[in-house]
């Protein structure tokens, strides 16, 4: 995926009431951007940081500006944009990059499932099972080269999975899929530390036959391209 037009760079002021960010353009003029990410977002929004906007493409928005990049070390550049994952991840499918999600004829985006809910990417290819692939955004509560999920309690995110796992008894394939959109982490793990109860459900989708996979990118302000396969550990619960 490569940013175009190109995106705008800048210095973080403060994030606040989750979907605005006030940002320093080079010229010194301070815009407010659509924060499109609904977690803590721990360790992404230093004041000060460098980082990067789209322009919005109605210029009847709003908000003129979209919140895409934010550097959180020395060259490392995290994708903060929770919306961008499930192109991406459809983008790595359809480009061959995704061995374990290779050789079906149509993917599907958004279709209806489970308790009135939708599956990210539908994927369906004739005389076999569909295979309903959820897809969860990893950015924030990093520790070390290990990146965790979530990083805010999430109600829906257990729901999916239990949704998930109803789709897995019924006879189809579901595949949990983390976006990694930082290019520092070499492990995703359950966040037990944060929501405690979406671990439990991950562990028993797992037990019902889901299956679990990470994608990993190197964003940078021209493009995010997931490239790499990022290894999943989930310890026993003690």
């Amino acid at each position: 995926m490569r940013f175009d037009p190109p995106l705008q760079e800048g210095r973080l002021v403060r994030r606040y009431q989750r979907f605005l960010v006030d940002v320093t353009l080079p010229d010194g003029r301070t815009v407010t951007a659509h924060c499109p990410n609904t977690g803590s977002m721990q360790g992404c929004t230093v004041a000060g940081s460098r980082v990067w906007l789209s322009p919005a493409s109605n210029p009847a928005r709003k908000l003129a500006w979209t919140w895409e990049l934010v550097e959180v070390a020395p060259g490392v550049v995290v994708g903060v944009h929770t919306g961008r994952s499930n192109g991406l991840v459809r983008e790595a499918i359809e480009a061959g990059r995704v061995p374990a999600l290779a050789g079906y004829d149509r993917i599907r985006p958004e279709v209806k499932y489970g308790e009135s809910s939708r599956i990210d990417l539908l994927l369906e290819t004739e005389g076999g099972p569909s295979c309903y692939v959820e897809v969860k955004n990893v950015t924030a509560a990093v520790e070390g080269r290990t990146g965790f999920f979530p990083d805010a309690v999430t109600t829906r995110g257990a729901k999916h999975l239990r949704e998930m796992s109803a789709m897995a008894a019924a006879g189809y394939r579901a595949v949990l899929v983390f976006c990694v959109q930082r290019g520092d982490v070499e492990v995703v793990r359950p966040a037990d530390h944060i929501d405690p109860a979406y671990g439990v459900a991950l562990r028993d989708a797992l037990t019902a036959g889901v299956e679990v996979l990470a994608l990993g990118a190197i964003p940078s302000p021209g493009g995010i391209t997931l490239q790499r396969v990022v290894a999943v550990e989930i310890p026993p619960l003690p």
